[in-house]
C-alpha cells in the first residue's frame, strides 16, 4: 500500500505546490483539507487521481485527529502562523504520525520545539520551517558553515517578487510581522531589534539587481544560533519593486494598536495583493535567498556565499517542503524529536534533493586566500 500524507491547508497556494511536489518525486496518496468544499474539489481535480479532499476546519478537532491517524505524513500548510497553536503536532504526537510544516513565526516555532521530547517518546520526526525560507535558507547556511573551520557571522538575506505566487496569505504574514520588535542575536548576545529597520542594499543580480532589505522576524534568527556556535545572526528580507520596501517601512512605523488591529491588517494585506496584481507582471514572483557565512579556513578569514534562485516563489516552498517530505517517506531521514531543518536535514541529502527538482545551488568564496569556489549543481 502507498503511504497515505495528510496536507492540512492542501487548497491554498503553499499547500496545493507542496502537493504537486510529492505526486512528482513520491508514489503517496494524498488528501487536502481546506474549509470551502468547492475550492478544495476543484484544486483536487486539478492535481488528480492520485488526491482525495477532505473538508476539515482546524477547529474541529475531533475531525483533525481522525485525519491524521489515517495518514503516513502530515504537513501542515495552513497559514499564517502567527494564528496557530500546536495542535497538529500535538495529534501527530498522540497517533505516532510523523510531521513537517512550512511555519515561518518565531513564537510557533519555539511552541513547536517544546513538543520535542514528547515527540522523541513517540518516536516520530517532526520536520518544522520547511519550505524557502525558512526552509532552502537554513540548508544552505549549513552548507556554509560546514565548508568553513569555524563559522562566526551568519547573514542571510531575500528578495521576493511581489506577491511570490502565493497568495494574500503572505501579505498578512508581513503585516503581522511588523507586530513587535524581537531579539536577534548579535555580537555574543540577544539584543533587541526594531522589525523592518536598519536598510541595507544588497545585489541580487538578475533580475532583481539592487533591492533594500530589512530586519524582520524570521526563524532562523532564533534556531541558528542554537545549532551552530556563531557570534551573530542576522536576517532580512526586501521585496521588488523597492517601492514595497518604502511602503512596508512607513507602516511599521505606525502605531501598534493600529498594527495589531485585525481589520486593518486585513486591509493593508487585500490592498497589497491588489497592488501586486499590476507589478507582478513586470517584476515576476520569483525569488533570492542568499546565505554569506563568515570566519575562517586553513588559518585565514573567510566569507562563503550560498544563494538560490527561481521565478516563482510559491513552486520552490512546495519544493523545499516536499522534498523533506520525500526523505521522511523512504525513511533516509528520521530522527525522532522535534527539528529545524538545519538539524535535521544532512548537505549531501539537501543536495541531491535540489538537483533531482531542477535547482541550482551556487556558492562562492569571498577571501583573500586561494580557495577554489564550488557549485556542486
Amino acid at each position: 500500500m502507498n503511504d497515505r500524507v495528510l496536507i492540512v491547508g492542501g487548497t491554498g497556494r503553499i499547500g496545493s505546490s507542496v502537493a504537486r511536489d510529492l505526486l512528482a518525486h513520491t508514489d503517496a496518496h494524498l488528501t487536502i483539507t481546506g474549509r470551502n468544499a468547492a475550492k478544495g474539489e476543484a484544486v483536487r481535480q486539478q492535481l488528480g487521481e492520485r488526491v482525495d479532499f477532505l473538508q476539515l476546519d482546524l477547529n474541529d478537532r475531533d475531525r483533525l485527529r481522525g485525519a491524521i491517524g489515517e495518514s503516513h505524513l502530515t504537513i501542515h500548510t495552513a497559514g499564517p502562523f502567527h494564528d496557530r497553536d500546536g495542535r497538529v503536532l500535538d495529534s501527530c504526537i498522540a497517533a505516532g504520525v510523523n510531521y513537517l510544516d512550512v511555519s515561518d513565526d518565531r513564537t510557533f516555532t519555539k511552541t513547536a520545539l517544546a513538543k520535542s521530547e514528547l515527540a522523541r517518546e513517540a518516536g516520530i520526526t517532526a520536520a518544522i520551517n520547511t519550505g524557502i525560507f525558512p526552509g532552502v535558507s537554513n540548508s544552505l547556511t549549513r552548507y556554509g558553515v560546514e565548508r568553513l573551520d569555524e563559522a562566526e557571522t551568519i547573514e542571510i538575506a531575500y528578495v521576493v517578487g511581489g506577491s511570490g505566487g502565493a497568495g494574500v496569505t503572505v501579505m498578512r504574514t508581513t503585516f503581522l510581522g511588523l507586530q513587535a520588535p524581537f531579539e536577534a542575536w548579535i555580537d555574543g548576545k540577544w539584543q533587541v531589534v526594531e522589525p523592518y529597520s536598519d536598510r541595507e542594499t544588497v545585489d541580487f543580480g538578475a533580475p532583481y539587481g539592487q533591492i533594500g532589505v530589512y530586519w524582520f522576524d524570521m526563524p532562523e534568527v532564533y534556531t541558528l544560533p542554537q545549532s551552530f556556535p556563531v557570534k551573530t545572526a542576522i536576517a532580512k528580507f526586501g521585496s521588488a519593486p523597492d517601492l514595497y520596501n518604502r511602503f512596508t517601512w512607513i507602516v511599521a512605523r505606525s502605531p501598534a494598536a493600529w498594527l495589531k488591529n485585525h481589520a486593518v491588517v486585513e486591509f493593508l494585506s487585500y490592498v497589497s495583493y491588489a497592488m501586486t496584481a499590476l507589478t507582478d507582471r513586470a517584476f515576476g514572483i520569483g525569488v533570492v535567498v542568499r546565505s554569506r557565512v563568515s570566519g575562517r579556513k586553513n588559518g585565514q578569514p573567510a566569507t562563503i556565499c550560498t544563494s538560490v534562485a527561481h521565478p516563482d516563489t510559491a513552486i520552490v516552498t512546495g519544493m523545499g517542503a516536499g522534498a523533506i517530505a520525500q526523505r521522511l517517506l523512504e525513511g533516509s531521514v528520521r530522527q525522532p524529536g522535534v527539528f529545524p531543518v538545519e538539524r535535521l536535514l544532512p548537505t549531501d541529502l539537501f543536495l541531491e534533493g535540489m538537483t533531482r527538482r531542477g535547482i541550482k545551488i551556487e556558492q562562492t568564496w569571498e577571501s583573500s586566500t586561494a580557495i577554489a569556489p564550488d557549485r556542486p549543481n
